[in-house]
């Protein structure tokens, strides 16, 4: 036992237990071109038996923002791995790669192995979910840095995707529509607005909410981010998909641009999707104007999809098929890139 190290507030024996503790759900993630196991000193992945002939690797990393504030307030750990992985996935699936590869990065005060345990096992669901395999990672034990019971994770991903079925925004066209995915609600974005409104109000994370269906508002805000990989690629596999945009911060006006070309623009008809109650909510609590909330908040859009009118119901069958919520919100039109409401 380092018992200096121990006495500067670094518990060395904490992290081995985390390393057992975590063993498992590391290995539920193994998938086809896994290499190696954890503890090695960097992580592996043989690109070469997936059969593609002209790869390119997307790569993606993020974090969840002060999202973990609600985790810390609700003692609650076990999600908020999943939305680190869904930042990260979500992402390069945009590009139209499939994740092969995960690792997370944990940086808390004092190791409480349990606690990191049920963290990692969030990251492990997520990347099940996405169907790219945790190869490594990092538990920085750092006393000093950050306040009792308080940590940080973020993640990196990479992705592959064949050189030719590169989405990159190219093929989009005037009179192509956006096909819009729902989210599961807040995500992991916008949430020092969030904060700052429940604090201004008064509001209890414990409280429930009649329009949240009998759930507490807790509850509600820290549901994780949707992970859209495997119903995404079966659109992509399936369609003729110009352009994705997964709907992250900064709102539709932010991100839906960023699949444009110059000359073009995009008009979203409001009411051709269920704006989640939580979005009204804040809305209502905050005073914060409508328009602007689209700037904002995803509003019940985690992604879309932009194609080909004509493929349109082709798509949304294949993601209703895998659950989701789907529905045409909106067309490209011409203009400077600019985002319309209707």
């Amino acid at each position: 036992m380092a018992v200096s190290y121990e006495k500067a507030g670094v518990n060395l024996e904490a992290g081995y237990e985390v390393v057992r503790r975590i063993k498992q759900h590391v290995a539920s993630t193994s998938r086809q071109g896994s290499m190696g196991n954890i503890g090695s000193f960097g992580g592996m992945f043989d690109l070469s038996c997936l059969g593609i002939k002209e790869p390119v690797l997307v790569s993606g990393t993020d974090g969840v923002g002060t999202k973990l504030k609600l985790a810390f307030a609700m003692d609650k750990h076990d999600t908020i791995g999943i939305d680190a992985v869904a930042m990260c996935v979500n992402d390069v699936l945009a590009q139209g790669a499939e994740p092969l590869i995960f690792l997370d990065y944990v940086a808390i005060g004092h190791n409480i192995p349990a606690k990191v345990e049920a963290i990692v096992a969030g990251v492990a669901e997520g990347c099940r979910q996405a169907g790219c395999a945790l190869v490594g990672g990092e538990t920085a034990e750092m006393p000093g840095m950050y306040g009792d019971g308080e940590y940080d994770i973020a993640g990196y991903t990479t992705g592959v995707v064949e050189k030719s079925k590169l989405i990159d925004g190219s093929k989009v066209s005037v009179g192509d529509v956006l096909v819009g995915i729902a989210s599961t609600g807040v995500h992991s974005n916008g949430f020092s607005l969030v904060r700052k409104i429940i604090a201004d109000a008064g509001l209890s994370l414990e409280q429930e909410v009649p329009e949240f269906g009998g759930r507490t508002l807790g509850e509600v805000l820290l549901t994780p981010t949707r992970i859209y990989v495997k119903q995404v690629l079966d659109v992509i596999r399936n369609c003729d998909v110009h352009g994705i945009c997964h709907v992250t911060g900064g709102g539709f006006d932010e991100n839906l641009p960023r699949v444009l070309r110059d000359g073009q623009a995009i008009t979203v008809k409001e009411g051709s999707w269920e704006i989640l109650p939580v979005f009204r909510m804040l809305e209502k609590w905050g005073g914060v104007p409508h328009r602007e909330m689209f700037n904002i908040f995803n509003m019940g859009i985690g992604m879309v999809v932009v194609l080909d009118a004509a493929e349109a119901d082709k798509a949304i069958a294949i993601l209703e098929k895998h659950g989701e919520k789907a529905q045409v919100i909106g067309r490209v039109t011409e203009g400077n890139k600019n985002v319309t409401i209707e």
